[in-house]
Parts: C-alpha cells; structure tokens; sequence
C-alpha cells in the first residue's frame, strides 16, 4: 500500500493537468464567482426588504448562492476527472504513471484539496458579502451556529465536488454524469424528498444540507450527521471510481 501513495511529482503533474485545461480551471474559480456573487447580489436586491425576504431560516438563507455553487462543484469534478478519458488520455497518464492506485489517490487528493481550500474561502466570501447586504436582518460571524454553517458549506461543495468526480470514473463521460446529477440535484432530490417522506432527507444534498440550518429540519438527521450521510455517498463513488479504474482497460 505505500507504493501507491501519492507523491509530489504526480500530485504536482495534476495540478499541472487541472490548470492547463481552461474548462477544469474556470469551472473551478466558478465556485466562488457563482455561490458569493449571486449571493450578494441577491443580498443586495432583497436583503433589507422585510425579516424573511431570503428564507424562513436566516441561517440557510445566508447561502442562497450555494444552490448554483454546487452546479460549478460538480463540473469543476466531472472536467478534472473527464478528460483522462478523451483522445487516450488514461493511457498517457498510465505511461507516466503506472500504478493506477497511485494515479488515482493522486488525481482524488489533489481535486479534494483544491475543492476544499476553494469551498473554504467561498463559504466565507458567500458569508460575509451576503450579510452586508442585509442591514438590520444581518447575522454576525459568531452568532449561533454561523461557525459551523461556514466550514461546513465549505465541506459541502467539497464533498459534491468529489462525489462527481467518483462518478465520472465509473462512467468515464462528463456528458453523462453532468446529464444524471445536475436534474438528480435540482429536481429528484425535491420529488423524493416531497414523495418518500422520510427516505428523501438521506439524498446528499438535502442531508449536506442540514448543517446550514438553525434548526435541524424534522427528520432523524442533525448537521453533522447530515454532513456525514452525504460524505457517505461520495466515498461509495470514489471507491467504485477506483474499482472502474483498477479494472478497466485505458
């Protein structure tokens, strides 16, 4: 197991890969232009229009913008992760890298470290620019529980972000993973959450969710725990990324 650890050379050859390709790259500063701009902006239009204007939770609506910033996350992990699969990318990279373990964890370290130093900063951009928009209904950074709804907004697009990318190694298409968890996303998540009572609070965004929330919404999941089911589901991807590419032939 410690051959295939992942080492500088091929977590920097990555990094290399991630900012060469314009798609992957802008994608990536997405995340913030998406969730703290529309964010703001939304702050500033409405904010100060009357208590609830954003959102019967002030505290989830604080990170209004994370519902198209989780858009960009998953497209930031389907383009890292889908062009090993374009014109004999895999085989290039297999060249260089033998080990297919180690050019895995490689490429899934440095995805997730990026997705979670830029879902860091975004969840406190999003934070702050939002709420100075939002006059006398504004929470402050410290108020209860506005902490643990920062990083865990962070942890979030982190966790969506590796969730994609898991995915796009099992089916090896951008095109299709985009085609399944964008509408998975946006719109089964909220049919089985309104159809399946109970059942619809374990999707991954609905339970990640959870820790943006003042109050645990009625279900059987808190915001750690919520947090928890979702990171569940990514690392059943990653795993099942890593059988795919273990197995498959380049």
């Amino acid at each position: 197991m410690r051959a295939a650890l992942p080492t500088i050379p091929v977590l920097h050859s990555e990094w290399i890969k991630i900012r060469s390709l314009r798609g992957t790259l802008g994608s990536f500063i997405s995340v913030l232009v998406a969730t703290a701009g529309i964010q703001t902006l939304t702050a500033a239009l409405i904010g100060t229009a009357e208590e609830g204007s954003m959102g019967d939770d002030p505290l989830l609506a604080a990170f209004y913008g994370l519902n198209f910033g989780q858009i960009a996350a998953i497209a930031f992990g389907v383009s890292a992760f889908s062009a090993e699969f374009h014109n004999g990318g895999l085989r290039t990279s297999l060249a260089a890298v033998p080990d297919r373990t180690r050019l895995y964890l490689s490429k899934i370290s440095m995805v997730g470290g990026l997705a979670l130093v830029m879902g860091q900063l975004t969840a406190l951009l999003t934070f702050l620019g939002g709420q100075a928009f939002m006059g006398p209904y504004a929470l402050e950074l410290g108020a209860p529980g506005t902490v643990r709804a920062v990083v865990g907004c962070g942890l979030y697009l982190t966790l969506m972000t590796l969730f994609a990318a898991g995915l796009t190694a099992v089916l090896r298409s951008g095109t299709a993973v985009l085609s399944i968890l964008i509408p998975f996303i946006l719109l089964v998540s909220f049919v089985v959450a309104g159809a399946a009572g109970g059942v619809g609070q374990y999707m991954p965004d609905r339970a990640g969710q959870m820790v943006l929330r003042i109050e645990p919404a009625q279900g059987d999941l808190g915001p750690w725990t919520g947090l928890g089911v979702m990171a569940l589901w990514a690392v059943v991807t990653l795993v099942a990324g890593w059988i795919a590419v273990r197995r498959r032939d380049a």
